[in-house]
């Protein structure tokens, strides 16, 4: 999801459940933020980077002023998953993710996220958040929900019958 602080009260009224979590993790000095959820499983690690989530709307964006990440789900056989902070000369941080935890950095830090290994998945939100000029903050949508999943059309499938469909219609 992406908003300015201007549409935060669109933000709170299509979810009002994230008014308690906005209250306390957005920064009053950042006016544009990127907010989506994290979900990692077995196997899933991220590698390092520096987020710039907005750069497709705004060419010239400069990394997030910050990065919050709350820990919403964080299973007890959970092995792995840290995050891990980087300078560019050095590792500055190793965070073990803790369920309810809100913790920030510097968003021009690189980080990534150790491998996972766990039974279940772990969940975060991760918000940056950015402190635009006003001629920056006219390319950021006032607010909009962008996906990277796609919809899975959902056959009914009878016993014993198949269907296929035509590439052509």
């Amino acid at each position: 999801m992406v908003f300015r602080r201007s549409h935060l009260a669109t933000v709170e009224q299509k979810f009002p459940y994230f008014k308690p979590y906005l209250d306390r993790a957005l920064l009053p000095e950042c006016n544009a933020f990127y907010l989506n959820p994290l979900l990692l499983k077995t196997g899933s690690k991220v590698d390092p980077h520096i987020d710039r989530s907005l750069r497709s709307y705004c060419k010239t964006i400069n990394p997030p002023l910050f990065v919050s990440v709350l820990y919403v789900e964080v299973p007890s056989d959970l092995v792995g998953g840290e995050l891990i902070l980087r300078s560019p000369k050095r590792q500055v941080g190793k965070i073990a993710p803790q369920s309810n935890t809100l913790l920030y950095f510097q968003g021009d830090l690189t980080h990534s996220v150790n491998p996972v290994s766990s039974r279940a998945i772990r969940l975060s939100l991760v918000c940056e958040q950015y402190s635009l000029d006003n001629d920056q903050l006219e390319d950021i949508p006032p607010f909009e929900i962008e996906s990277r999943v796609t919809p899975v059309e959902r056959q009914k499938k009878k016993p014993g019958k198949t269907r296929s469909r035509s590439s052509t219609g």
